[in-house]
């Protein structure tokens, strides 16, 4: 049987070998587009025959519908993220070339290393402090901007940093932070001429420059600065519909009641939003646990400033260290589980009370 199975996939892969070369071996502009032409083709008769199949019986059971149309999707999932995250876990207990089985050597190298203590700790401060202080930011904002003549500028402009890539979002701040040396003129003068605009600011002010993004511990808390920037526009516009969304016959009796301004965000406005506040929370966290692109594009994970993300990526692909990438990538997965169990609860909560 094995003999068998052995001889039918040779003789498919002999008579499939002209269409794998065609398929996958670069070439002109025209290759491209009869590549794409071929694509649409197969996506249009697929979903044709799906369609055919589902439409043209009367009597169809419904499981064979819920299965024509939902199982090409979960043959995707499972082949694109199940078996890719089954992999990772199985890869981890093993060395850096996959070939020698070690157990949990590369979890406790993990947890017990100082450099990799050094970016559990910045993952921690990146997810402590990003949900926190930018949904504090975005909620304040929000509340003093309601129902201002410039609300939709004001809104705006928050809202800006998330129309930004997270790498162009990087590059902008590494030019703010950017950090040139004292120079000497043709006359020997001193030239203190800043390229970062915060060095610059810093000059003009009487202050000597500082290389934000070398110095650590600090230079982990001005990259996690970049990070809010993006955010707090996520959060200012989810708790601004949130806030909006709150009964003015509420509103009113609160007035009534007394309270005004803090007493009014304290006691009605916050206990009002708080399912809107918990996903914006949850989903920032997420969000910053996955953080890769403003570390790799700003420091690279220089300096004591790398984090999980940005470690699995190093250890995989440029140490070559397979089964301690997949590691730190099986403990990325398993921090992120808890929020988005959490988060999906939270939003079935919030569906249930409309």
């Amino acid at each position: 049987m094995d003999q068998f199975f052995s001889n039918l996939g040779l003789w498919i892969g002999y008579y499939l070998k002209p269409v794998r070369e065609w398929l996958l071996v670069p070439g002109d502009p025209g290759h491209k587009i009869m590549l794409m032409i071929v694509a649409i083709l197969i996506f249009v008769v697929v979903m044709g025959g799906i369609l055919l199949l589902v439409d043209r019986p009367k009597n169809v059971p419904q499981w064979v519908v819920t299965t024509a149309f939902a199982g090409p999707a979960l043959l995707a999932l499972a082949f694109g993220l199940v078996y890719p995250a089954l992999r990772t876990v199985y890869a981890s207990f093993f060395n850096r070339n996959g070939r020698e089985y070690v157990g949990f050597d590369n979890y406790v190298q993990s947890f017990t290393q100082s450099e990799f203590q050094i970016v559990l700790r910045n993952t921690a401060l990146w997810v402590l402090l990003v949900p926190t202080l930018a949904t504090f930011i975005g909620l304040v904002y929000a509340v003093l901007v309601d129902r201002t003549r410039f609300e939709r500028i004001a809104k705006s402009l928050v809202f800006f940093p998330m129309a930004i890539s997270m790498v162009g979002a990087g590059i902008i701040w590494r030019f703010m932070y950017d950090f040139r040396g004292v120079l000497l003129d043709a006359n020997g003068n001193v030239r203190n001429n800043q390229t970062g605009l915060i060095n610059q600011v810093l000059v003009w002010f009487g202050q000597e420059p500082q290389q934000f993004l070398i110095n650590s511990p600090l230079n982990t808390l001005f990259l996690i600065v970049v990070m809010i920037w993006i955010q707090a526009g996520f959060a200012m516009t989810i708790l601004s519909a949130a806030i909006k969304a709150i009964p003015d016959d509420i509103v009113e009796a609160a007035r009534i009641d007394g309270l005004h301004g803090f007493g009014m965000f304290r006691y009605i406005t916050v206990p009002s939003i708080r399912p809107a506040l918990v996903v914006v929370l949850t989903t920032i966290a997420m969000a910053t646990l996955k953080v890769f692109d403003v570390v790799r594009t700003m420091t690279g994970g220089n300096f004591s400033t790398s984090v999980v993300a940005n470690e699995f990526y190093r250890q995989s692909f440029v140490q070559g260290n397979a089964g301690l990438g997949a590691a730190l990538a099986v403990i990325l997965f398993v921090l992120v589980i808890p929020i988005v169990v959490y988060n999906v609860r939270q939003m079935r909560l919030v569906e249930e009370i409309r």
